[in-house]
């Protein structure tokens, strides 16, 4: 037997007879590339999508089998269930649709109350910065607006749920890997009087993650929920770019406080983040506003503006939309080297022009978060 915990796991597996009294599932190609990271094993079974209900308990069997091996700490395994192309799911011929909410203004129906999203223990609201596509700067624009709110003394944590191109370690300039709380919870690490979690910390810079949805969701619910977040005020979540499972599935199970949507001025990016606004709107998530990122550029030798990617289309599309307009970012050679270097411009320079943009999209996000704060009703005074 082999002395690496990813030999011994794929031994062990070799040796677990599956449910349907076929061969083992690592001679027959159906296990993933496995994961370890901080003694915990990641990795997914793909059965046919008639085989999933069967394959599930067999899944939990190979989650506790694992966990007792020795340099594996805990097994987090996903069952990824694909079907021939064409061929119905099994039960119904329709694949089950998540609740709609209740129209605004109108109550849900009678006896059918929502179900409330589990939030995470000691944070008070979550905010999900995301972007249609990539390359709008929403990782950036994520990190600075949590220094923003930072900044306005609350207690502020982000978490990269950017899985394929986590940004966060290098914004922040977080290099250590994540320490844990009595083999069980993880502890995040810490920049500039933030609280950071990330895919990022665990893995090489370089090293690709080729995961299927459902490794990529265990991921993130273990980053939200195993985490030591301590007490919070805000948790800013960097979402992945783009409307895929992952950020609808998350917009679903997390008890989103707000959404923040980062695009930049020219009218291909604008298709997107509408796409974005949409899939927030359809899962009942309030909007806080847009941000326009890269919105001009002022020449350090002449001072002469210049609107590369024209201007004010994130403005116009906010008001045609009917959501807050948060502000706009220029493109600067100063957020980009600081960004680049891990020190964000609003830790490192505070008191400049860049700083100030940031920390006036951040009071304003703060500003929507109150306002769709429940507001307490103050006793009644009675006069007899």
């Amino acid at each position: 037997m082999t002395d690496d915990p990813k030999g011994r796991i794929l031994d062990l597996l070799r040796q677990m007879t599956p449910p349907d009294g076929g061969a083992d599932v690592v001679s027959r190609g159906l296990v993933s590339d496995i994961f370890i990271a901080d003694g915990k094993a990641f990795f997914s079974l793909t059965v046919p999508a008639a085989e999933a209900q069967r394959f599930e308990p067999f899944c939990r069997a190979i989650e506790a089998a694992v966990g007792k091996i020795d340099g594996v700490s805990k097994a987090m395994v996903a069952l990824t269930a694909e079907k021939a192309a064409g061929a119905a799911s099994p039960r119904n011929s329709a694949p089950p649709q998540p609740p709609r909410a209740a129209p605004a203004g109108r109550p849900a129906p009678a006896g059918r109350p929502p179900a409330a999203k589990p939030g995470i223990p000691g944070v008070d609201r979550i905010v999900a910065v995301a972007s249609g596509k990539g390359g709008v700067g929403k990782s950036t624009t994520a990190v600075n607006l949590a220094l923003g709110l930072s900044a306005l003394g609350l207690k502020v944590g982000i978490l990269d749920a950017d899985v394929y191109g986590p940004s966060v370690p290098r914004l922040l300039g977080l290099k250590d890997k994540p320490k844990t709380s009595g083999g069980r919870t993880m502890l995040p690490l810490e920049a500039f009087g933030l609280k950071a979690m990330s895919m990022g910390l665990m893995v090489d810079e370089e090293t690709p993650m080729i995961w299927r949805g459902p490794m990529v969701m265990s991921a993130l619910t273990q980053m939200m929920r195993e985490v030591e977040w301590g007490e919070l005020d805000v948790l800013v979540v960097d979402m992945p770019p783009g409307t895929g499972d992952a950020q609808l599935t998350m917009a679903q199970q997390v008890p989103l406080a707000g959404a923040v949507i980062v695009s930049t001025p020219q009218d291909l990016a604008l298709i997107d983040a509408r796409k974005g606004l949409a899939m927030f709107q359809k899962v009942d998530v309030r909007v806080l506003g847009i941000v326009e990122n890269m919105s001009y550029f002022v020449a350090p030798d002449t001072g002469k503006r210049y609107d590369i990617f024209g201007h004010g289309g994130a403005k116009n599309e906010a008001a045609r939309l009917g959501v807050p307009f948060l502000g706009e970012v220029p493109i600067e050679m100063a957020i980009r080297e600081s960004s680049d270097s891990g020190r964000p411009v609003v830790a490192t320079d505070p008191d400049g022009p860049h700083a100030a943009a940031y920390r006036d999209i951040a009071a304003k996000v703060l500003a929507e978060l109150e306002e769709s704060r429940p507001k307490s009703r103050g006793p009644s005074i009675v006069f007899e």
